[in-house]
């Protein structure tokens, strides 16, 4: 019958339309986690560079006092 036609459809409908969306999930979950792990990637990188620049400005620091003090 036609409402069993309508029915079948909207059905198949539906489940189009959850197959699309669990897939887009699941890409989101993959894309989600790729740009997590870049995140913490990128956040240590940051922190050696950091502590790279403040060792830096030590050195520098203590250049100068030197210069200073042999100026004297």
């Amino acid at each position: 019958s036609a409402e069993n036609f309508i029915a079948a459809s909207a059905l198949k409908s539906l489940q189009e339309k959850t197959l699309k969306l669990v897939i887009l999930y699941r890409k989101t979950h993959q894309e989600n986690s790729r740009l997590r792990k870049e995140l913490a990637d990128t956040q240590s990188q940051n922190k050696k560079l950091n502590e790279k620049i403040t060792t830096a400005t030590q050195r520098l620091e203590k250049l100068l006092l030197n210069i200073s003090d042999n100026e004297s």
